[in-house]
């Protein structure tokens, strides 16, 4: 299959969370079975190029928004001739990604335009247009009615990949000149486009209604985001297709995440020498300036701290749960200055028992879920997580809220029977979250059961070898449908 891949992000160069590990992992799987993945993202300023080596593709070329006209390039990586970076310093040198500036929407307009030429410039006849969250959000209508005088995509058929479903690229009816189909008018949602009631054009909503096919990135999240809980006013729209909304879960990259072959960690380990991984806690906590108590197990937390990840559940608990039981939490992230504030203040108060290291630091990441007996995601919604599949192949034992992707891929523990990978609480509440920690931490006083628990964990398989053969047959069944 010929695949046309559009997004804003790109790990390891671009990155702020699922998005860009899904793009930078992908591809490169696509292309190992034969297919030809092409992929095009921004040449952003935060790249550091002098670790990567990029060569010109081509010719500069023109991209029209509206009256607005752009210089583009093209420069693949010296090991990756198969993806294409848009440079055009005018939109994407702003020292970040995302930016609340006028011309955000035209930002990623210019983005799916730039693709789609190079596409024609190269003659590649494009199976699949894959598309990512909002800033590619209209490109299957873009495809429909500027693209569709040129044979080249005559067979094309579009996937909108749903990364996180609350951004959703919301813009004022004033940007539909830009969007380059104003002639094309009675296509967008009327009652939002309507003047009269505050005009606006929503992305992700027209790539909904636009796409061939939907995909989420775990099956519980494609099922609750057509809720009204959960679907961010767009519920409607997704349950109006629901035969056409597809979750396929993340895949680890273990190459980069595996106890036994990580460079980050002081002590390699695998299950079958799991006494290195206390280890690795010890050097955990003189690195975060923690004292080391043989018998006392570390929670661990690496996140952005933001609302949807739930930590506000901590304010009323964690103070309770320091004083009566004994464990150590270590915290790696920032975000908002209320959550930034709250880790600090428990670790003044707690001194020896938590640490907070505000920022991010990957080989720090890599520590973490090393040398944490216990990982904690009380996430208030999420699309797929990464970080509990870490931890489960690092015989890290996790504690979610029962939702998204954490509902998908950790099994709640049974001590009865030796089964299980981790602890769920069902309710986002304090109580939840109390009643979650506190069996988590009876538990580990089970040396025997606790090393059940976490060879349970590390024994489950979330490689993109998996997950890869769900996209490819995503994509066959939408190439079937056209010629059905």
């Amino acid at each position: 299959m010929n695949v046309l891949l559009v997004a804003s992000e790109m790990a390891p160069y671009a990155k702020t969370g699922g998005l860009g590990d899904v793009v930078g992992a992908l591809p490169k799987r696509l292309r190992q079975l034969g297919h030809d993945v092409r992929v095009f993202v921004p040449l952003y300023n935060t790249i550091d190029t002098r670790k990567v080596t990029f060569t010109a593709v081509g010719d500069p070329y023109d991209v029209h928004v509206g009256h607005h006209r752009y210089t583009v390039r093209l420069f693949s990586p010296a090991d990756d001739a198969a993806t294409f970076f848009v440079y055009c310093p005018e939109l994407y040198h702003r020292g970040r990604l995302y930016t609340n500036d006028p011309d955000e929407h035209r930002r990623f307009l210019v983005l799916g335009h730039a693709a789609l030429i190079a596409a024609q410039k190269m003659q590649f006849a494009v199976d699949i247009l894959h598309c990512n969250d909002w800033q590619t959000g209209l490109l299957p209508l873009t495809l429909k009615v500027r693209y569709s005088w040129d044979r080249l995509f005559a067979n094309t058929k579009t996937l909108l990949s749903i990364h996180n479903l609350n951004y959703q690229g919301v813009f004022p009816a004033a940007v539909l000149h830009d969007t380059h189909l104003s002639d094309a008018a009675h296509l967008f949602h009327q009652d939002q486009l309507n003047h009269e009631h505050g005009g606006r054009i929503n992305f992700m909503l027209h790539g909904i209604m636009y796409a061939d096919g939907v995909s989420t990135v775990s099956p519980t999240y494609a099922k609750e985001i057509q809720t009204p809980e959960h679907g961010a006013g767009l519920d409607a729209f997704l349950r109006a297709r629901t035969t056409t909304v597809v979750g396929i879960l993340n895949g680890v990259d273990y190459e980069d995440w595996s106890p036994e072959k990580d460079r980050h960690i002081a002590f390699p380990y695998t299950a079958e020498s799991l006494d290195l991984k206390e280890k690795n806690k010890e050097a955990l906590l003189g690195k975060m300036g923690l004292p080391y108590v043989p018998g006392v197990p570390v929670v661990g937390i690496v996140s952005r701290l933001v609302g949807q990840k739930g930590f506000e559940l901590l304010g009323p608990t964690l103070p309770e749960l320091l004083k009566r039981r004994t464990f150590q939490l270590v915290v790696l992230g920032n975000g908002e200055s209320g959550l930034e504030q709250m880790f600090s203040h428990f670790q003044r108060h707690f001194p020896k028992k938590v640490s907070f290291y505000r920022g991010f630091s990957n080989p720090l990441a890599h520590m973490i879920e090393a040398g944490s007996d216990l990982f904690l995601m009380p996430s208030r919604y999420e699309p797929c997580g990464l970080n509990q599949l870490y931890s489960l192949r690092y015989g890290t034992v996790p504690v979610v809220h029962r939702t998204g992707g954490l509902a998908d891929t950790v099994e709640p523990w049974h001590p009865q029977t030796g089964t299980g990978t981790g602890f769920l609480f069902d309710h986002h509440d304090a109580p939840g979250l109390r009643w979650a920690m506190n069996a988590a931490l009876d538990s580990y006083r089970d040396p025997t059961r606790w090393r059940r628990l976490m060879l349970n964990g590390m024994s489950r398989d979330f490689s993109w070898d998996k997950q890869i053969k769900l996209y490819e047959l995503v994509y066959q069944r939408l190439i079937q449908s056209k010629s059905a």
